[in-house]
């Protein structure tokens, strides 16, 4: 017996995989997020260290504290002493936030004030809706109204239409 139902190869699966949408744009977030890594390291040792540079030192990885000892390099190109390099932490750190800065300023709030007036225009497209309903709904009503005093009163069925028949 042959099985009428052809397995998808794992080639047709992987061709599968990389045309979701979800792949791609993934793709192009990582590529964009490489280069715009750049940019703020770039901003960061062009702007800020020569600013913080006005303050001591231009270079932030320069400052560091000695936590153990003299802090030297021996003869022999060792060091001498533990030496804690909270300048380069605080250069990751200015990073991180000048890179979340960009990121919220620049997208995520222009993002979120689009949707929030996208979601006003549903509702109001809704809103317009739900008052036609409403209207045509009073319409009706006022047409029984007025079908029922035409009729006069204590007649609601029609006279010579009998629900026996």
């Amino acid at each position: 017996m042959s099985d009428s139902k052809k397995k998808p190869s794992v080639l047709e699966g992987f061709k599968a995989f990389l045309m979701r949408g979800n792949v791609i744009d993934l793709a192009v977030a990582v590529v964009i997020g490489a280069a715009f890594t750049n940019i703020v390291n770039t901003l960061v040792k062009g702007v800020i260290n020569p600013v913080v540079g006005a303050l001591g030192t231009k270079d932030l990885e320069s400052y560091s504290s000695c936590l153990k000892g003299p802090c030297a390099v021996a003869e022999d190109g060792t060091e001498i002493g533990i030496r804690i390099m909270w300048g380069s932490v605080l250069g990751a750190t200015l990073s991180f936030v000048i890179t979340a800065a960009v990121v919220y300023f620049l997208m995520v709030l222009p993002m979120a004030r689009y949707l929030a007036r996208r979601a006003e225009a549903q509702k109001a497209r809704e809103g317009v809706k739900e008052t036609l309903e409403v209207t045509e709904l009073e319409v009706l009503k006022e047409i029984r109204d007025t079908l029922v005093a035409q009729r006069g009163p204590g007649q609601s069925v029609p006279s010579g239409s009998s629900p026996q028949g």
